[in-house]
């Protein structure tokens, strides 16, 4: 059940053509224009999704610096097996630079340390009802 667009009251609607327009009223308002079709129900489907979120942790400069020098290497020796420029390396362990996933994922590989971490986001999405045209409340986003 949606609100009356002439009083505002939250009852069955039906479709009717008031002074040209097309409208969604009550049977009360109903009697101030020709009504066109039956009663519609506008209950929005509300659709939850799942989104996966891969990102780089936050201590990662730590991380990775505590474990090149753990393998014993220099950060000239860790860019050339990385195939990576040795500034960039200093930048990462200086926490100036966050690796992107690709880098990441790569680090973690020569490493052997956890640097991606998983996370999931769940989003509700209303789905508009096929009948009817869009209106403003089929665009706003509701907040909890």
């Amino acid at each position: 059940m949606s609100a009356c667009e002439l009083c505002g009251k939250t009852v069955p609607l039906l479709n009717a053509l008031v002074e040209g327009t097309q409208m969604q009223v009550c049977k009360n308002c109903a009697g101030f224009g020709q009504v066109l079709k039956t009663p519609i129900s506008r209950a929005p489907v509300k659709k939850q999704t799942i989104e996966i979120v891969e990102t780089v942790v936050e201590d990662s400069a730590k991380l990775i610096r505590e474990a090149r020098e753990k393998n014993g290497m220099t950060q000239k020796d860790f860019a050339l097996k990385l195939t990576e420029k040795e500034s960039l390396i200093q930048k990462i362990e200086n926490g100036s630079l966050k690796p992107s996933l690709e880098l990441a994922r790569k680090l973690e590989k020569i490493l052997k340390i956890k640097l991606v971490e998983i996370e999931k986001e769940e989003q509700e999405s209303y789905e508009k009802n096929k009948s009817g045209p869009l209106t403003i409340g089929d665009l706003i986003k509701i907040k909890k």
